[in-house]
């Protein structure tokens, strides 16, 4: 049964009924790794847009695999055509990225006549994420956060905030030091690892006792607390 499933479409005959198969499949496959990734990234936040990609990337490379088949010729067309186009985008999560690639193989196998294959590799990677997502895998042990803090210039800012960051933070590091307003301020910059069920005012009003009571902002999540003196 499974061997039958697995080699049902091969992909040597563009037929209709192949296509609409081989295309159906993609739409399905690419669904389930777009909702996988919209469960496994619900914390964090993820792009409508990015989602939809997710589910029609495959219906693409199926598409493309298909008019192409075994045609040397056309696959060189192909080729060009696509060489001349441009993508921009920011540089994205490297998990997202694997996501892409994810959903690329998925395409390439489905265009390829492979369905069983492909319902097989995205069963077992979507289990694999769910997995990585529920047990929290590689994920640092506290909030990641950005810490600008502004002292004055004849305060020596080495070392001057240590015991403070050690007791609310499990990880820090001081990452860029920058000179404002001609000199007569240092901006610290830090990245942080905020340890659980800490109160973030009270962290903050330490390091203000500590700065002389001028700006300190708190990055987090895409957004930015700013307490000001």
């Amino acid at each position: 049964m499974l061997n039958t499933l697995i080699s049902s479409t091969t992909g040597e005959s563009f037929t209709l009924a192949n296509a609409l198969i081989i295309i159906a499949s993609s739409i399905i496959l690419g669904l389930v790794i777009s909702i996988v990734y919209m469960k496994t990234n619900k914390k964090n936040g993820y792009n409508q847009g990015f989602t939809i990609t997710l589910i029609m990337l495959p219906v693409i490379i199926s598409i493309i695999i298909l008019l192409v088949g075994n045609n040397v010729a056309r696959a060189f067309s192909l080729a060009g055509a696509f060489s001349i186009i441009r993508f921009r985008s920011a540089p994205g999560d490297p998990k997202d990225i694997s996501y892409v690639f994810f959903t690329l193989a998925v395409g390439l196998t489905c265009g390829m006549g492979y369905i069983g294959y492909a319902v097989i590799f995205t069963t077992i990677l979507c289990l694999l994420m769910f997995v990585l997502s529920v047990t929290k895998f590689a994920a640092p042990n506290g909030k990641i956060m950005q810490l600008k803090i502004t002292i004055p210039e004849e305060l020596n800012y080495e070392d001057i905030f240590e015991d403070i960051l050690n007791t609310y933070t499990t990880f820090h590091e001081m990452q860029k030091v920058r000179t404002r307003d001609f000199g007569a301020l240092f901006e610290l910059s830090y990245m942080i690892y905020l340890k659980e069920d800490i109160n973030q005012k009270e962290f903050l009003d330490s390091l203000r006792s500590r700065n002389g009571n001028l700006n300190i902002s708190l990055t987090f999540n895409g957004f930015e607390e700013k307490i000001y003196g």
